[in-house]
């Protein structure tokens, strides 16, 4: 027996033509009832690849100006998308995921800008992510749509889409960059962020939205823009109407990958993401550059240092100072620097201390902004944290062991025994990858049949050179080829397992991580490093941004014994087979459990949740069978907002006892001041309940002016009568991660 809440709709075919009025949605029975609600509709033309995707509540007057349009004329078929439980809400969610996925399938280059493409949070918002599921089975069935949609899930395409939906960190960030850049004058911006904050996404929206017209970005039916963001763009656009524009990336890997992307989406052309030493040949009035920390200098370049020499000569610059920074500086009026010193890898990168002056000046001209929300890896930033302090070895207290319902991350004393965990998440997940430091030499580079590297007779090779799409090449998904820092960073993997080799141990004499420089084989890597402090932190800094790939979890295999040893301490240890948790239910319980054949959902029982089984999220326990069903004591009846958990601690005891089981309902939204909730955050880290969820008092404080507010801090306040429980305080920065996932009612 299963439980599906979702709703349904329909999807309505017409000729888009100048004949279509509103009479011939009248002379449809089917159509007519609906066009007064508001819905999604889709105009295309397959021969060229194109369509418009929009959403409105007067499709008449919207199809109306859309076949006044003469950018659409070229455009035949509409589809309107209707349900009966849409709302305005509801249809700008939809609206803005078949952007996004429609972006990436590639039957259709959405004509679309992408200003409006964000989170929408609405009642129900579960209920119509498992309908956008059914209408695009629909799409495919109508080939408006081609592939799954866990198959763009994990393609570049969507990874990296200029139509990827902004988080509110992001979208801070972006109205402060358009600020900044909206006098048009020169200037240079960083933007500092670690692994995971959305820097490339940020860039290649960033581009696309420079380089649409005020026209396209500004959708006549949409009135939820950011009216900051309305007045930066429209000077942006004053000042360059038609600014040239480009994509800078040092990686070859990334760069690739990032021309595809580009060559796939309106309004961008391949040619836009350049290299480095693309420079010589023009200026721009706009540089974007992304992961500006692999920029080089004029140090360890082996082959490449004839074609460095030349476009140094070519700019007039020194030939041993100039640096690409330098040729970036000099050939571009504004220069938009997206930074992280902790991704730096090798002597051949600028150092840091150039980075920080120019962090400095930014600073001192107001022209440097943060990235801080981690939006990758689902460990939150305590899992960034901790393996910052595991590879300083500053872990102490109760921070030596990392623990999260939300991210594995484990230790393998068998390398079989990973890889064949990562092979049964690539079958279900995809993008589950084998990555490793630079402890074994590139022998399969000179001769195909042989293995680089042998651990437990499990042999393995290097990914091949000059790979243009490695992550998603066979042999990386059949788990035989091991993808070094070149070929990984940048991207996003749903699992990583890391292999550390022998060029890393730990002295348990000196608690702390030390390098064995001949065991390392990456040579422009080490060429010239005098001080072995400098190399450890360049390893250092690999190993740790290879265990910032993966987006659901990292497992890790150390071959050095003393390394292994210390890892063991801190890391949880994977086991064959895992004890299930089960929620003890005897006789003294307050309810009764229903017989999964009796269960009727929501009408005779409610579902039993355990907050650490479900530290997934909730909307993921969609079959009856997955959870018990439990009939509720009277006066309660059964509501399908309603949920029973088992609350422990003493954090809560003067509204909940210790032990309790209590019944709350679904967040409905609204105010929620000085209600018992009970929230998940990955920032939370509560002893009571695990990493991820606590249940407190509601407190916020807002920040009003004339046209909006917004939350500044959230309070989640203990009501108890131990006073060693304090308050959860979360600020601005770290609000779009929190999620009420119910109120409480009662103590059953």
């Amino acid at each position: 027996m299963s439980y599906n809440p979702t709703f349904s709709h329909k999807i309505f075919e017409f000729p888009f033509h100048k004949k279509l009025t509103a009479l011939a949605f009248q002379e449809s029975k089917n159509v007519n009832d609906k066009v007064s609600w508001p819905l999604v509709y889709i105009i295309s033309n397959k021969s060229i690849k194109q369509a418009y995707i929009g959403e409105t509540t007067d499709v008449f007057t919207r199809i109306s100006n859309h076949l006044g349009d003469l950018k659409k004329k070229e455009l035949e078929k509409l589809h309107l998308i209707t349900s009966d439980q849409f709302n305005k809400s509801a249809t700008l969610d939809i609206e803005s995921r078949l952007i996004r996925y429609m972006s990436a399938d590639g039957v259709y280059k959405p004509k679309n800008g992408n200003l409006g493409i964000m989170d929408h949070e609405y009642y129900d918002d579960k209920k119509y992510s498992e309908l956008f599921k059914k209408i695009w089975i629909n799409l495919r069935k109508q080939d408006l749509a081609k592939h799954h949609l866990s198959e763009i899930d994990n393609s570049n395409l969507f990874k990296y889409s200029p139509f990827k939906k902004l988080f509110p960190d992001q979208v801070r960030a972006l109205s402060r960059i358009l600020e900044i850049i909206s006098d048009g004058k020169e200037k240079c911006i960083v933007v500092e962020g670690g692994a995971g904050t959305g820097k490339t996404i940020l860039a290649t929206y960033l581009i696309k939205l420079l380089n649409t017209s005020i026209d396209d970005l500004l959708d006549f039916d949409r009135r939820n823009y950011d009216k900051k963001i309305i007045k930066y763009i429209k000077q942006v656009k004053k000042n360059f109407s038609e600014p040239d524009i480009a994509l800078v990336i040092a990686m070859t890997a990334l760069r690739s990958t990032l021309e595809d992307v580009f060559r796939n989406t309106n309004g961008l052309r391949r040619d836009m993401v350049i290299s480095p030493a693309s420079l010589s040949r023009k200026k721009y009035d706009i540089l974007i550059i992304d992961e500006a920390h692999r920029l080089k200098r004029r140090l360890n370049l082996g082959a490449d240092i004839g074609s460095f020499d030349s476009v140094n000569k070519k700019l007039r610059l020194g030939k041993e100072s100039g640096t690409q920074l330098d040729w970036i500086l000099k050939r571009s009026k504004i220069q938009i620097i997206f930074y992280d010193k902790a991704q730096s890898i090798k002597p051949s990168d600028i150092p840091e201390a150039v980075f920080l002056k120019l962090v400095s000046k930014a600073k001192q001209e107001k022209s440097f902004v943060s990235l801080q929300s981690q939006l990758r890896v689902k460990g939150g930033k305590d899992y960034i944290d901790y393996v910052d302090k595991l590879l300083n070895c500053t872990l102490s207290g109760k921070n030596k062991m990392f623990k999260s319902s939300a991210y594995e991350f484990e230790f393998f004393d068998s390398l079989k025994s990973l890889i064949n965990k990562l092979n049964k998440q690539e079958k279900k997940h995809g993008l589950a990858r084998l990555v490793a430091g630079y402890s074994w030499e590139w022998k399969s580079d000179r001769d195909k049949s042989k293995f680089d590297i042998n651990i437990e007779k499990i042999k393995l090779k290097w990914n091949k050179k000059n790979e243009r799409n490695w992550i998603h090449s066979d042999n990386a998904k059949e788990l035989k080829e091991v993808g070094c820092i070149h070929t990984t960073q940048g991207y996003d993997l749903n699992y990583a397992g890391v292999i550390f080799g022998n060029e890393i141990t730990y002295n348990p004499f000196k608690n702390c991580i030390e390098v064995n420089k001949k065991n390392y084989h990456d040579k422009k890597g080490k060429q010239g490093i005098e001080d072995i402090e400098d190399l450890k932190q360049y390893i250092i800094n690999i190993y740790k941004t290879l265990m910032f790939r993966g987006m659901h979890g990292t497992y890790v295999y150390v071959c050095d014994k003393n390394l292994r040893d210390y890892f063991k301490k801190h890391v949880s240890i994977f086991k064959t087979e895992k004890a299930i948790k089960i929620i003890p239910l005897n006789e003294t319980n307050p309810f009764r459990i229903i017989p999964l054949n009796e269960v009727e959902p929501f009408i005779n029982s409610v579902p039993l949740y355990d907050i650490n089984i479900a530290a997934g999220g909730f909307s993921a326990l969609q079959q009856a069978s997955d959870f018990k069903w439990v009939e509720l004591p009277k006066p309660y009846i059964a509501k399908e907002e309603y949920f029973v958990c088992k609350i422990v601690g003493e954090s809560m005891d003067k509204k909940i006892p210790n032990g309790s089981w209590c019944l709350f309902q679904k967040d409905p939204g609204g105010s929620r001041e000085e209600k018992i909730v009970l929230v998940e955050h990955r920032n939370i880290n509560d002893k009571d309940f695990g990493a991820g969820y606590t249940v407190k008092s509601y407190h916020s404080t807002k920040a009003v002016n004339e046209d909006s507010w917004s939350h500044m801090t959230i309070t989640l306040k203990p009501l108890s009568t131990d006073s060693k429980y304090k308050d959860i305080i979360l600020n601005e920065d770290e609000l779009s991660e929190l999620k009420v996932v119910g109120i409480f009612v009662a103590v059953l």
